[in-house]
């Protein structure tokens, strides 16, 4: 069908939608037929869709309903190589030239000769580029990330098999499609590593990340999963809110059953194999209950990755007896490159490469601490019409640079420690990563949804915090009312809040003090005095994807924040000197 469209060799076929068959059939398809399979954020503003359809010259755009036709129309004159738009999720409300039903499009193949498509899959070669995947960059426009037959398909197998994810010949594997396509993680678990090891493939509903994935997860009960940070901290919260509403006596049994998880893992994770009667009697009585209740208790792999994950969270997940194994990797390496395994891992570490990946700390420091950089099949071919860019990234050697920092410890785990980018380079030249101080405020102050480190190049630093807050489920734009267990933590501390203007209206003294004292904590713990948090100021709106400040996975995007909220960060250094 894409060639009976006139689908040209290395031309992009763009798919604008939610996780579905069609989104797979598509992607296949328009690699079969020599074009580039390019997924797009069904975030995306018609502007950044235009972005993407006009940098890979795309010939074909599937779209899933009404409201993503829309975007598309509203650029169209401004493609010049678009020949065919198809929408496969709804019925067409209206006729257009050049405008398919999936139904429709599905008929267009019948004409073509099996003869025409075997040719042209013949003439593929495993290292010429078949995918886009177009980086979410935390600055400047997306780039396309050119991936290639055998970038696809050696990683497949290579993570699959380091995984050891069972071939469906032996036991079938089952996963629930959820993440955006159009970005690498999703891609290699649901597309590629499904097919090679014949994983069964559950799509979930577009509104999983608002809340119906436990659902999902309970129909299905995956024995794979693969969740971004902010997915394992969302269930952690809820768990919270169902476990305080318990009777005293559930509570006192699911808290000694944590403590009894937590030491026996941790124990585990160091060597010890012997299994306590007290973890037995806990695992029937509150483990096997837990994972039930959250459909994972099938699941042997669960997996977190794309974003930074908090020691607490994973330790929360622990003491029930749920290991989440972090993976760490980037669209650049085709997905992985260091996945942590059940008998090889160690809290808040990334584990370690998969076979045939290679690492390389570049530059380390005293403390062993360098720019973390890979080599392998995995790596991708560069940047499309980005010759400059694909030249900072992969050096002479053929190594690709990764901007993040971090080290191995002596027994060969991966720990990242930071970005480059995002370091903050004080006036007095102290280098600060911000991510362990902005996690030590968000776990002294469990009101803090959001918090971000600022100073560079300044005197001292500061930080802008946001609430936890009610989101709009249909938008996805925060609110001003707390959640519940934001309201029950500020009766908690004396205070008839339940709205974010409120306390910042009145600059409400039970919560202002409750921060204080949480910041003043973690600045105890502080590696010196220029890493102390001087001088911090409560934010009217959370951070979200819908205002622009996270990105798709829910990464920061420091330089975003840091321009919209200029304003804020100009006051911290309005008078010159720090406060006492």
């Amino acid at each position: 069908s894409c060639l009976q469209l006139g689908l040209e060799r290395f031309h992009g076929v763009c798919i604008l939608g939610f996780n579905s068959a069609e989104w797979f059939i598509a992607d296949i398809g328009a690699i079969l037929a020599g074009g580039f399979a390019v997924g797009i954020y069904t975030t995306n503003s018609p502007e950044a869709c235009h972005y993407v359809a006009e940098n890979c010259s795309a010939n074909v755009l599937v779209v899933e309903n009404h409201k993503q036709l829309q975007k598309i129309l509203e650029i169209q004159h401004k493609l010049p190589h678009l020949k065919a738009i198809i929408q496969y999720g709804e019925e067409l409300k209206e006729k257009r030239p050049n405008l398919y039903s999936w139904s429709e499009f599905m008929d267009l193949g019948k004409d073509v000769p099996d003869t025409q498509l075997r040719e042209i899959i013949e003439s593929q070669k495993p290292n010429q580029c078949c995918t886009l995947i177009y980086t979410s960059g935390t600055t400047g426009q997306p780039k396309g990330v050119m991936l290639s037959h055998d970038n696809l398909t050696w990683t497949a197998a290579a993570a699959g098999r380091y995984i050891m994810l069972t071939d469906a010949k032996e036991k079938q594997e089952l996963v629930v499609s959820y993440l955006p396509l159009s970005h690498i993680a999703a891609q290699m678990s649901d597309i590629w590593s499904a097919m090679t090891f014949g994983v069964q493939v559950f799509f979930a509903q577009p509104d999983a990340l608002k809340g119906t994935l436990v659902d999902t997860l309970r129909e299905v009960r995956p024995t794979a999963f693969l969740g971004v940070p902010r997915v394992w901290e969302k269930m952690e919260e809820k768990m919270k809110s169902i476990g305080a509403k318990s009777s005293a006596l559930r509570r006192k049994v699911a808290s000694w059953a944590k403590g009894v998880g937590l030491q026996t893992n941790l124990k585990r994770m160091n060597g010890y194999s012997e299994v306590p009667v007290n973890f037995r009697l806990a695992r029937h009585l509150v483990y096997k209950k837990v994972r039930k209740a959250i459909g994972l208790d099938r699941c042997t792999k669960c997996y977190t990755g794309a974003a930074p994950i908090t020691r607490e969270t994973l330790e929360f997940f622990l003491s029930l007896n749920i290991p989440v194994f972090e993976l760490y990797g980037m669209s650049e390496s085709s997905g992985p490159h260091t996945i942590s395994l059940p008998h090889s891992f160690k809290l808040t570490s990334c584990g370690k490469e998969v076979t045939g990946c290679r690492t390389l700390i570049h530059k380390p420091d005293g403390n062993g601490n360098g720019e973390i950089c890979f080599s392998g099949r995995h790596i991708f071919m560069g940047y499309l019409n980005m010759e400059e860019k694909t030249k900072e990234a992969i050096d002479e050697d053929g190594w690709l640079h990764s901007g993040d920092l971090g080290k191995h410890d002596k027994d060969g785990f991966l720990y990242i420690t930071g970005r480059i980018k995002e370091l903050i380079i004080t006036a007095g030249g102290e280098n600060v990563p911000p991510v362990p101080i902005e996690d030590a405020v968000k776990d002294a102050v469990p009101i803090i949804s959001n918090a971000m480190l600022v100073g560079d190049k300044a005197k001292f630093l500061a930080m802008l915090l946001t609430l936890k807050c009610k989101v709009d489920v249909e938008t996805g734009e925060p609110g001003d009312d707390l959640t519940p267990e934001a309201v029950e933590y500020c009766q908690k501390l004396g205070s008839k809040a339940t709205k974010v203007s409120e306390i910042i209206s009145s600059k409400d003294k039970a919560i202002y003090a409750a921060i204080q004292k949480g910041i003043s904590a973690v600045n105890e713990g502080a590696v010196s005095n220029a890493q102390k948090v001087q001088k911090w100021v409560l934010l009217e709106k959370d951070f979200s994807v819908f205002g622009g400040e996270l990105g798709p996975t829910m990464k920061l995007k420091r330089p975003v924040v840091a321009q919209k909220y200029k304003d804020q960060i100009a006051h911290f250094y309005a008078d010159a000197e720090p406060p006492s």
